[in-house]
């Protein structure tokens, strides 16, 4: 009989996630039980090492990312999409709320074939259960590229809750993450 694996023992995975700004998926993914570290950076685009105002400028292609290091033992990367879906609407082209853009677009840049298999089965259960009332428009491709983003965009919430838009997006955002995910969230730090 084997034990199962300890997270010490497993190794960990990455994730590469986009929908909307970057600043939200961070400070959801932060609080959950098996993300390792969470990056927020830029990928699928076309312009080696891009600043955040190329980005924004819109002609860079990037989408604004987190890049996850998960430990599968812990969260799934299927638990991981499934979190994705319900903190961002994956309905809206190249949009979420008042952001607009393509680097605010809904995407997924999987990693491995079991990770691009595992994509297409959260989003056929997404689209089965009716969560949004508009089909997904979430890109799905191959990871190709992750560019780092400027150390001022990283951990923003928890640097900046006092910001306005920390006050009326963010903060909405993680306040549904931990409503629904509450069982999964990391223990509370003492």
């Amino acid at each position: 009989m084997t034990t199962p694996a300890t997270p010490a023992e497993t190794p960990a995975e990455t994730a590469t996630l986009g929908g909307g700004c970057f600043w939200c998926l961070d400070a959801v993914y932060r609080d959950l039980n098996g993300v390792l570290s969470v990056h927020s950076g830029y990928a699928g685009g076309q312009v080696e090492n891009p600043t955040y105002e190329q980005v924004c400028g819109k002609r860079t292609g990037h989408a604004e990312v987190v890049q996850l290091q998960f430990d599968p033992a812990v969260v799934s990367y299927a638990d991981l999409l499934r979190v994705f879906f319900t903190i961002h609407d994956p309905t809206t082209p190249n949009q979420q709320g008042n952001d607009i853009g393509p680097q605010y677009r809904s995407i997924i840049l999987f990693h491995s074939p079991a990770q691009e298999a595992t994509a297409k089965q959260v989003m056929a259960e997404v689209t089965d259960q009716k969560l949004w009332p508009r089909p997904l428009v979430t890109e799905l491709v191959p990871f190709t590229r992750y560019w780092p983003g400027e150390p001022e965009h990283q951990d923003y919430f928890r640097r900046t809750p006092w910001s306005g838009y920390c006050q009326a997006i963010i903060a909405p955002k993680v306040a549904k993450f931990r409503k629904l995910y509450l069982s999964r969230l990391k223990p509370a730090k003492v």
